[in-house]
Parts: structure tokens; C-alpha cells; sequence
């Protein structure tokens, strides 16, 4: 008979709902019935070892944990900013946000108790502030100039400046192949801690609403404002569904990433056609949605003119899906049967600066590898292959 694991009744509840997690489902991850996991819930009965071990492993926490006599502290959930009537945060999104937190909350301690100086820059605005005052700061501080990029991809020298200023970027859009996240229920977060701020994108988006969910959550680091946003990119409807600070930090990535001055120099032209649009986005690395409601704003364009433009806009970017679909379908064809390159995805899961730190603290002696391990959720025998992936 299989040794029972005599756990605590209320902290194995704890875990399953703070993972979001319905009873239904963690039933199923042990193969026993719903009237089972209630009563090992209640006390009646207990799990076999093997079944609370693949729990916790459900539940992403420790199996130890199971065995404290009462539920822990556990790390506060952020404020939610997200627009009024957004999904529930599901069990992928509680994982990623926990996740992030726990790495942030190791490295900020680690700075703390290293006498590190604060970052300047978090919470050096508020609110009250100018948009485009915080823009320019951003700009300033990341010496980040939208009007010659140095590369087509803006994103990764965003990423590049906010990391080489103390800015951990963290980006994924899983937590593993069978929980994805939904970027209609979470496009980002941002964590202002002045020691180690780090701000998360979710990937599932394309290029440019993650380059404007990344300067979004950019603009909650300079605000000092913690929290989760979704519906991040400009809107000119139903501005009241939206929280105060999330139209403030849209308004700062809208100006950090289409200066006035910059979009004031483009000639008529460039609002003729959605394709002339689409072309002066590209170029500004935001999209064709968000470059018109800016122009709009601006009184570049008028109201008949942005919805006309919208209207083509949202017909291209339908066939853009499509055929980026078709595309990543024979990517996915021809990268069987290795898939995408792991390595480079838990590197960007991690961001590049915590893991360059993690593995410098790891290779100094001053952490163990299982702690090394469990920060960057690789084997360490499969660290040289994740450093590698730091040097391209």
C-alpha cells in the first residue's frame, strides 16, 4: 500500500485555488474523482505521496509546503489596472505573475542586502505629471532616439537599453505547451521596485503591441505604479472603462514612441492609403491602429479620414494574421522535431539581465545550484547552453 502523505487539509485547498485552479481540474492531474481531492480538502482522507508531489507540481509550489500548519503569506496579488470587464486572471496568468515576483523578490533582496543604489528613475514622476514629460525622460534616460532606430527590430533595442539601465524585460506568452496566455486577459505587468523594477510582455502578440505594451509598462516604472494592464494600445472610445493610470502611461508610451515632433514631419502623403500608413508605422515600429489614433490626436487627420483608414487598417492586418499564420505553420513544419529553440525561450522568459546575474552569482559560488535552477527553471548541467544563447 502506498504511504500517505499526511498533509494540511486547508493549505492543499489554499494552493489549488490560488492557482486558479478548478476542483475538477486538479482531480483530473491525479487521475481520482471530484468527491476524492474534497476530501483530502476537508481532512477525510489523505493523498498517497506520490499524489501530493504531483500537485504541488500542478500547483507550482513546493511540496513541503503542503505539511506547514497553516496557510503561508504568500506574495500580494499586484493591482489590477486591466479595463473594466476583463476576463478573470486564469491559472496561466497567477503562474506568471507568481513566477516573475518570486525572481524579482530574490534579486531586489539580493540588492538590498548589497547596499546597491536605488534606480533614480522609478517613481521620479507621478501622475499628476506631463505625459509628455515622462516620454522624454524615458527617452532621455534610455538614450533611445524613435527617429533612427538602429535596427528593424525597435523591440530588441528597447529591451537592450532597458536592461543595460537596471530594467529586468521579461517576455513569453506560456508557462509550459498546455497553458498559454491569452494576451485579451493579460498584455503586461510591471513591478516598480526601486532596486530591481521588472516589467513583463506577453508574447503572444506580434511585434509592435509589444513594443507599445513594453513602453506602457515602462511608464508604471516611472510612475512608481505596480499593477497587470490588458487592451494596453491607445483608444478613442469608451475611455471610461479604463483606468486613470493605464490612460496616463498610454498617453507616455504614445509620445515615447511617436514624439509629436516626429509625426508632424511626415508629409500628407504618408495618411493617403492604410499601406502608406502601415509603412510610416513600421518605421516608428508601432502599429497602423496606434499611429492613427496619434495622427488623430495630433490633428494630422481628420475623423472621416481616421475611419476610413481604420477600416482598411483592420481588412490588411486580417490578411496580415492570415498570412503570418500560414508562415508560422510551415516554421513549425520545418522546425520539427526540435521545435523553437528552448534555450533561447527561457532566456527571454527570464530576461537576459536576471539570467546574465543569476548565472554570475551561480559560477561566484554564492549561490547553490538548486537555487541557480529553480530561478531560471533550466537543468544546471544545461547552463553552458543557455549562456550561449547570451553571447548571439
Amino acid at each position: 500500500m502506498a504511504d500517505k502523505a499526511y498533509i494540511t487539509p486547508n493549505v492543499l485547498k489554499w494552493a489549488r485555488e490560488s492557482a486558479r485552479m478548478t476542483e475538477e481540474t486538479a482531480a483530473a492531474k491525479v487521475s481520482v474523482k471530484v468527491d476524492k481531492l474534497k476530501e483530502w480538502e476537508a481532512g477525510t482522507n489523505q493523498p498517497t505521496i506520490r499524489q501530493a508531489q504531483t500537485l504541488a507540481k500542478a500547483y507550482k509550489r513546493p511540496f513541503a509546503l503542503f505539511f506547514l500548519p497553516e496557510v503561508p503569506r504568500d506574495f500580494q496579488p499586484l493591482q489590477d489596472f486591466r479595463k473594466s470587464g476583463a476576463k478573470n486572471l486564469t491559472t496561466s496568468s497567477i503562474f506568471i505573475i507568481r513566477e516573475i515576483q518570486q525572481k524579482q523578490a530574490w534579486i531586489s533582496d539580493v540588492y538590498s542586502e548589497n547596499q546597491e543604489d536605488k534606480l533614480a528613475f522609478v517613481g521620479r514622476f507621478s501622475i499628476k505629471d506631463n505625459p509628455q514629460s515622462v516620454a522624454k525622460d524615458i527617452l532621455d534616460t534610455l538614450k533611445i532616439n524613435p527617429a533612427s532606430y538602429k535596427t528593424e527590430n525597435p523591440i530588441k533595442e528597447w529591451i537592450d537599453a532597458a536592461e543595460t539601465n537596471g530594467i529586468f524585460v521579461s517576455r513569453t506568452s506560456f508557462i509550459h505547451s498546455r497553458l498559454k496566455l491569452d494576451s485579451e486577459e493579460l498584455q503586461g505587468f510591471a513591478i516598480a521596485d526601486p532596486h530591481a523594477p521588472f516589467v513583463f510582455v506577453n508574447s503572444d502578440d506580434w511585434n509592435a503591441p509589444q513594443l507599445f505594451t513594453l513602453v506602457h509598462e515602462l511608464a508604471h516604472i516611472w510612475i512608481a505604479e505596480t499593477g497587470i494592464s490588458n487592451e494596453v494600445e491607445p483608444d478613442i472610445k469608451h475611455k471610461d472603462k479604463f483606468h486613470p493610470v493605464e490612460l496616463f502611461c498610454n498617453e507616455v508610451a504614445a509620445n515615447a514612441l511617436m514624439p509629436k515632433e516626429i509625426v508632424l514631419s511626415f508629409d500628407s502623403t504618408s495618411f493617403l492609403t492604410s499601406k502608406d500608413v502601415f509603412k510610416v508605422a513600421k518605421q516608428l515600429g508601432v502599429s497602423s491602429f496606434a499611429l492613427l489614433v496619434r495622427a488623430l490626436n495630433l490633428n494630422i487627420i481628420s475623423t472621416p479620414t481616421y475611419q476610413k483608414l481604420k477600416k482598411q487598417a483592420d481588412i490588411d492586418f486580417a490578411e496580415y494574421l492570415k498570412r503570418e499564420a500560414e508562415k508560422k505553420a510551415k516554421q513549425k513544419e520545418k522546425d520539427k522535431p526540435g521545435g523553437p529553440n528552448y534555450f533561447l525561450l527561457q532566456l527571454n522568459r527570464n530576461s537576459r539581465l536576471f539570467t546574465q546575474t543569476v548565472l554570475d552569482a551561480f559560477r561566484g559560488g554564492f549561490i547553490e545550484p538548486t537555487l541557480a535552477s529553480n530561478l531560471l527553471n533550466v537543468q544546471v548541467n544545461k547552463f553552458p547552453k543557455l549562456e550561449s544563447q547570451l553571447i548571439k
